[in-house]
């Protein structure tokens, strides 16, 4: 009997079940459209306002916290557009869609955020062997206000950061630059108290760092999903044990998971069983939907290769 008379798509299409979806997403994805719309013109502004005062008040700190937030600024803008195109329905070339876009923003992110650090951090470095006398009540000033900017920014992906790498990436980096302008403030206070310009650049390469060690596990976590490894979060031994469970379920081999955005997991696997095991009608769609409560997955493709089949070419 050809194996492939038993292919099966383990969605689950029930009209009440997709409307309800449907609406949730709809509602999600204008909640942040406005939350990268608000981030990206606030920050932008900040970005022009404290570029000025750090070349005014002669701070590397301050223009340490300018760039950083101009790379911020830029990947709000990638992760926005990739967000964007994820919506956009698949097409006859493109059967995923824009899906993947996610995923390649988010590196994109990474690698912006980790050349515009490391390219202040070595200016920084050059200050601090040529300290310059900074204006510590412009440094204050601007930097407060920079905190409470990137503090109100970073609450807009607070809710959704769990759910989606890029909004994870928008969070963290958006909370970082409030650490970061909560650190220039302070470095301000100490200069305006005892003329220790040093500190300027000092505190800027401290700070580049802390942020450099947040930044690179992003990126390993895009890298990881870029390669189609199995997302952080789901066990595949869990998974092949799970289905191997199933009533009547004699082995699970060419299993694979891997992620279709930041957003969406997918998986196929091949499924050694009877026939007549799963004969019933809502089979395949109980398990799909058992995959997405217990693990999150969402696009659940599973072949059922009819007992005593040997292997099939495909994973051979």
């Amino acid at each position: 009997m050809n194996t492939h008379d038993y292919h099966g798509h383990g969605h689950d299409h029930g009209h009440t079940h997709d409307h309800g979806h449907a609406h949730d997403h709809s509602t999600m994805q204008g909640r942040r459209g406005r939350a990268f719309l608000f981030g990206i013109g606030l920050n932008m502004a900040f970005v022009l306002v404290e570029g000025i005062a750090g070349l005014v008040a002669h701070s590397m700190a301050l223009l340490a916290d300018a760039g950083h937030n101009f790379g911020d600024v830029l990947g709000l803008g990638l992760a926005w557009g990739a967000t964007v195109l994820a919506g956009v329905k698949p097409s006859t070339r493109r059967t995923f869609g824009y899906r993947r876009t996610t995923i390649v923003a988010s590196v994109a992110n990474s690698l912006i955020l980790l050349f515009v650090t490391g390219g202040l951090t070595w200016e920084s470095i050059r200050r601090l062997l040529e300290p310059r006398p900074a204006a510590g009540a412009t440094m204050i000033a601007v930097a407060l206000i920079g905190t409470v900017i990137n503090a109100a920014s970073a609450l807009l992906f607070l809710r959704d950061r769990k759910r989606d790498l890029n909004l994870s990436g928008a969070f963290l980096h958006l909370a970082s630059d409030a650490v970061l302008s909560a650190g220039v403030a302070i470095t301000g206070a100490v200069i305006l108290a005892t003329r220790w310009y040093w500190l300027d650049p000092l505190v800027s390469i401290a700070l580049a760092l802390a942020i450099l060690a947040g930044t690179w596990s992003l990126m390993a976590r895009s890298m990881n999903l870029m390669l189609d490894a199995v997302p952080e979060g789901i066990d595949p031994s869990a998974v092949k044990a799970f289905l191997g469970a199933l009533p009547g379920v004699i082995e699970v081999h060419d299993l694979h998971i891997w992620a279709m955005s930041t957003t969406e997991t997918a998986l196929t696997a091949h499924v050694v069983m009877p026939a007549a095991a799963a004969s019933g009608p809502t089979f395949l769609s109980d398990v799909s939907r058992k995959l997405n409560d217990v693990f999150g997955i969402e696009h659940a493709t599973l072949q059922i290769d009819p007992a005593p089949a040997a292997g099939c070419v495909s994973c051979t």
